[in-house]
C-alpha cells in the first residue's frame, strides 16, 4: 500500500524532471534573429547548387527590367534557366546559360544561343547570384534591425520569418540596377535545417521609378548539375 501511495508522486516528478530537461533544451539552442540569418548564409554559400526562383508580380511602365527568372545556379560559377524581361512596353522570355562571366540567351524567334550583356535588360549575371561575397546569401548578413515573425509549419518543415532592412549597397552588389543609396526592406523565411527558403526585397531597384518587390525562391539544395557553355 504504501509503494502504490509513492507512485503518483513519483510520476509527477518524472514529468517535471522531463519538462524541465525540454524547456531547458530549448532556451540552450534558441538563437538570435542575426545568428540564424548567418547559418542560413553558410548553407547556401556550401551548397554546389540550389534552384532559384525570381520574380515580380508588375513593373513600372517605364522601366526595362527582370520580370522573372527560375534555374539552377553553382558556385562554378554557373547558372542554366530561363529568364523573363520587359523591354519597350513588350515581354519576352529566353533560355539562358551563363558561366564564368559570359551570359548566352536563346533570344525569341532565334534558332542559336548568343552571348549577351544582361545590363541591358536591367538584369545581373545570373552566374554570380551563388557569390558568397556579392551574391544573394550576401544579404543575409547584411540585413539590419532584424526581428524575427512567427513560424509556420509546412508538412514536415518548419519556416521561420525574419524582416529587418538591407542597405542598398548590398542590394546593387546583387541587382546593379538597384540604388545604392537606399534602404530596402526585407523578409527572409527560413526552415529549421538553417536553409533560407525564400526573400522578399522591396525598394527602388530601377532609377526614378516606384518601388518594385522581388520574390526569391530557393529549392533543390544540393544538386549537382554539370554547365557548361553552349
Amino acid at each position: 500500500m504504501r509503494t502504490a501511495a509513492l507512485r503518483p508522486l513519483a510520476v509527477a516528478l518524472t514529468m517535471a524532471a522531463a519538462l524541465s530537461a525540454c524547456s531547458g533544451s530549448k532556451a540552450e539552442s534558441s538563437t538570435s534573429p542575426a545568428d540564424t540569418l548567418a547559418a542560413a548564409k553558410k548553407s547556401l554559400d556550401e551548397t554546389p547548387g540550389v534552384r532559384i526562383g525570381l520574380s515580380t508580380a508588375k513593373l513600372p511602365s517605364d522601366v526595362n527590367g527582370l520580370l522573372a527568372a527560375d534555374g539552377v545556379a553553382t558556385h562554378a560559377p554557373a547558372f542554366k534557366g530561363t529568364i523573363k524581361v520587359a523591354a519597350g512596353g513588350i515581354t519576352a522570355d529566353a533560355a539562358v546559360v551563363a558561366v564564368d562571366g559570359t551570359v548566352h540567351a536563346k533570344l525569341p524567334f532565334t534558332s542559336k544561343f548568343v552571348k549577351i550583356d544582361p545590363a541591358d535588360y536591367g538584369a545581373p549575371d545570373p552566374s554570380t547570384l551563388m557569390s558568397p561575397d556579392a551574391g544573394l546569401s550576401s544579404l543575409l548578413t547584411a540585413a539590419q534591425d532584424v526581428t524575427e515573425g512567427s513560424q509556420v509549419r509546412e508538412g514536415k518543415v518548419v519556416l521561420s520569418s525574419f524582416s529587418g532592412t538591407v542597405p542598398g549597397k548590398a542590394v546593387a552588389e546583387v541587382i546593379p540596377s538597384a540604388s545604392a543609396s537606399a534602404t530596402f526592406d526585407a523578409t527572409f523565411t527560413v526552415t529549421d535545417d538553417d536553409e533560407l527558403a525564400k526573400a522578399v526585397l522591396t525598394g527602388p531597384f530601377y532609377p526614378k521609378s516606384d518601388d518594385v518587390t522581388y520574390t526569391i525562391t530557393f529549392d533543390d539544395y544540393g544538386t549537382k548539375p554539370t554547365i557548361t557553355a553552349p
